[in-house]
């Protein structure tokens, strides 16, 4: 049944305003509780509401609104100050008047039920609740301040309607909402609206229908909003009561019917140095632009040279809602636009100010021109001034823009499959099991890899082993997730195909589920520990820590593990393979490479006496030691052992071919202060990757490899290079700034 609330009608001689009745049934029903809000709710109402609501209409805004604050736990501590202006008001701006809170709170009910905080609600009401009314962001509404119905009948709304919806099923389940907005972007381009939650003391923003799985505070309005200064520019948020402030409607200028709040301090940036870059937004619209058209955009400058990648935005989304990309104020700049196979481009320019928009027609574009930018030395001579490049704080806001850009292609690309639990490589197939622990931090949640025993067998026993990992471990906090291995091999947690599964997996817990990538652990039982020895060593790049459990070897080394905490375990009478033997072998090796390598090989083991295979979980002493340690993604020293399956990238350096590598080939790489020392098979074109976590980009860095000096220069931070290592992979904290490629 397509949703719909049906508006009020109003009539003079049924509706006269009986203020008095409506605080007066207030005071019966819920003593000097509803009398105050009844009295805060008619002091501060529009005229023409006093003159047109009636009692009933009131009441029963009223009871629904002292009903939520009962039922949903949050509403129970939010202060009554909050509860009167934030919760129990029956409108945002002007618009029509209607009974939305029982519907509204009949339809919300079930989307909220198992949240419990108002952040985790109202992440909720905006993830899911604007597809159960069917209303989307379209240009063609009717008007901006449309109702609730009037924006359902049509199914479209812009932000300020769809603001309305959110703050006010919001408001039906208890959560103190408002709309905040701007009535003119510092840049000029136009208004804005969207909605704040208040939430253990603080209001945080969120953009209406523009769900992050990241969490509040988030939106692409962020930076627009940080450049409010003056008043004209300045970010208000609603207000029942009101005060000195009426909320700008850029719709109804210079009505005073809605009060307001200066919240322009919250949102602005700090007063700095000028920026050295713009931003350009870019969209695109079809023939005499009638509508936005998705496209894949490049952004090349005058030279011919990549400046970004982004895709243009349609529909639903935001009209302010554009890929940007950096360039120098005054320059020009290229962009080549995609649209199902056909590339046509055009130059735009010069630009001024800090964001600067285009908005391109597809029937003005020309075919793409072909330019060769001017070749670029490998490696600069000893002592060469540094290339210009971006600061320290724009390599840090264009690597977050773009992972951003990323993050969100991701969720699009791999909903399905994440939402299936099973991704597909060429021809392997693997699913997973999940278990959340704990409250989500600051961050996001930890992620727990869990690999199951089993091996050379049927699919049943493998199954069986499977649907045991889920139970055997609880971590504290986090996303507790066991694969269920693509094959039923003995080395079926080691086979080649693995690597590219995790990382994949990984990645959409990532993008899908806002998982804190420098909080990824590994672990596996029996031969789901052959994998941990394995994996651990050729991808501890990825994890933060790692633990074995009744695991063999094989020929995996240890080399590898210099800079990923690993745990080992094993039962003292697990004599099968001769396991509880090798396994105290391998912990007393990692004893010594731990004492001649200070800092490095970080571990413990535990040899349990008398115990057989099955250890009786006294292993799960691993995970309150795992949980202990984030991961290192920029460490000091590396040991890179190659094993049969080979890689091409290691923490911070990269090999021009995986397929050339050969299991044994090692390479060490140290950094002292500037200077980066390699020793081992280092093969020409290797690039190292650099980012101020490593060394400081703004002084020359020297490289030595093999004793010979190679490098020493200082080298520019690059939008290039951000993308080229999140393109690889979406590792916003391993992305390097810069890339060193060696002769």
């Amino acid at each position: 049944m397509k949703y719909l609330l049906l508006p009020l009608f109003f009539t003079g001689s049924v509706l006269a305003a009986p203020v008095d009745d409506f605080i007066a049934a207030a005071k019966s029903k819920h003593g000097e509780a509803g009398e105050k809000a009844a009295r805060f709710l008619s002091d501060h109402m529009p005229a023409q509401d006093r003159e047109k609501l009636d009692a009933a209409f009131l009441a029963e805004n009223l009871d629904l609104a002292f009903q939520a604050r009962s039922e949903f736990p949050w509403a129970k501590d939010v202060p009554e100050d909050v509860f009167l202006n934030d919760v129990l008001p029956y409108a945002v701006f002007d618009e029509t008047r209607e009974a939305w809170r029982k519907d509204y709170m009949e339809k919300a009910r079930w989307v909220v039920k198992d949240a419990k905080t108002i952040t985790e609600a109202t992440q909720a009401l905006n993830r899911d609740f604007f597809k159960i009314v069917n209303v989307h962001y379209n240009t063609g509404r009717k008007q901006p301040n449309q109702s609730p119905s009037e924006s359902a009948a049509i199914g479209k709304a812009t932000c300020t309607g769809l603001s309305i919806i959110l703050v006010d099923v919001c408001r039906s389940v208890g959560i103190p909402a408002r709309a905040a907005g701007t009535p003119l972007w510092a840049n000029e381009r136009g208004n804005h609206t969207w909605t704040e939650v208040w939430d253990g003391g603080k209001w945080y923003f969120i953009g209406a229908d523009e769900y992050d799985k990241e969490g509040l505070d988030r939106g692409w309005f962020v930076n627009d909003a940080g450049q409010a200064s003056e008043p004209k520019y300045g970010i208000y948020a609603t207000s029942w009561k009101k005060g000195d402030l009426a909320f700008p409607m850029v719709w109804n200028p210079g009505s005073k019917d809605v009060g307001a709040v200066s919240v322009t301090a919250r949102y602005a940036k700090a007063p700095g140095a000028p920026v050295d870059l713009a931003y350009l937004g870019v969209r695109l619209f079809g023939i005499g632009k009638p509508d936005r058209v998705v496209a894949k955009v490049m952004a090349l400058d005058e030279g011919g040279k990549e400046i970004g990648q982004g895709e243009t935005r349609a529909g639903t989304s935001d009209m302010n809602d554009m890929p940007r990309f950096p360039l120098k104020p005054g320059s020009k700049v290229r962009l080549r636009f995609t649209v199902e196979g056909v590339t046509r481009e055009r130059v735009f320019g010069p630009f001024q100010g800090s964001e600067p928009t285009i908005d391109a027609l597809w029937n003005e574009l020309g075919e793409p021109m072909t330019v060769v930018p001017p070749p670029t030395p490998v490696c600069a001579p000893p002592d060469a001034a540094a290339p210009a490049g971006l600061t320290k704080e724009q390599a840090t806001e264009t690597a977050a823009k773009i992972s951003s850009e990323h993050l969100a292609k991701l969720r699009e690309e791999r909903k399905d499959e994440f939402d299936k639990m099973a991704l597909t490589i060429g021809d392997k197939t693997m699913r997973w099991l999940e278990r959340s622990f704990g409250d989500e931090p600051q961050g996001g949640h930890s992620l727990w890899i869990s690999m199951h025993g089993g091996g050379s067998g049927p699919s049943q026993m493998n199954d069986g082993q499977w649907k045991n990992q889920i139970q055997l471990y609880q971590p504290a906090e986090g996303i507790y997730v066991a694969p269920r291995a693509p094959t039923n091999t003995w080395n079926l947690w080691h086979e080649s195909h693995i690597d590219p599964m995790f990382q994949r997996l990984i990645e959409d817990y990532v993008a899908l589920r806002g998982v804190n990538p420098d909080k990824v652990y590994l672990m596996g039982y029996s031969a789901g520990g052959d994998g941990v020895w394995q994996l651990a060593p050729r991808m501890a790049d990825r994890f933060a820590a790692a633990a074995m459990m009744a695991g063999h070897p094989n020929e995996a080394q240890l080399d590898g593990l210099r800079d990923l905490p690993f745990a080992v375990f094993v039962g003292g009478a697990d004599s099968a393979y001769n396991r509880n033997k090798i396994v105290a072998e391998r912990a007393a090796k990692l004893d010594e490479m731990a004492k001649a390598d200070p800092g490095g090989y970080v571990h413990m083991s535990r040899v349990y006496e008398g115990l057989p295979h099955w250890m009786n979980k006294k292993d799960a002493e691993a995970v309150p030691w795992m949980a202990n340690y984030t991961r290192t993604a920029w460490p000091k020293k590396i040991v890179w052992l190659q094993d049969d399956v080979t890689h091409d990238r290691f923490y911070w350096l990269k090999i021009p071919d995986a397929a050339a590598a050969k299991a044994g080939q090692k390479i060490e790489a140290k950094v002292e202060g500037q200077t980066i020392t390699l020793t081992g098979e280092v093969p020409a074109k290797t690039e190292v990757r650099l980012s101020d976590a490593l060394v400081d980009l703004d002084q020359p860095v020297k490289i030595i490899v093999n004793g010979t000096e190679a490098f020493n220069a200082k080298v520019p931070r690059s939008a290039d290079a951000i993308r080229k290592t999140l393109d690889e992979r979406t590792d916003l904290t391993a992305a390097a700034t810069a890339i060193i490629t060696l002769p």
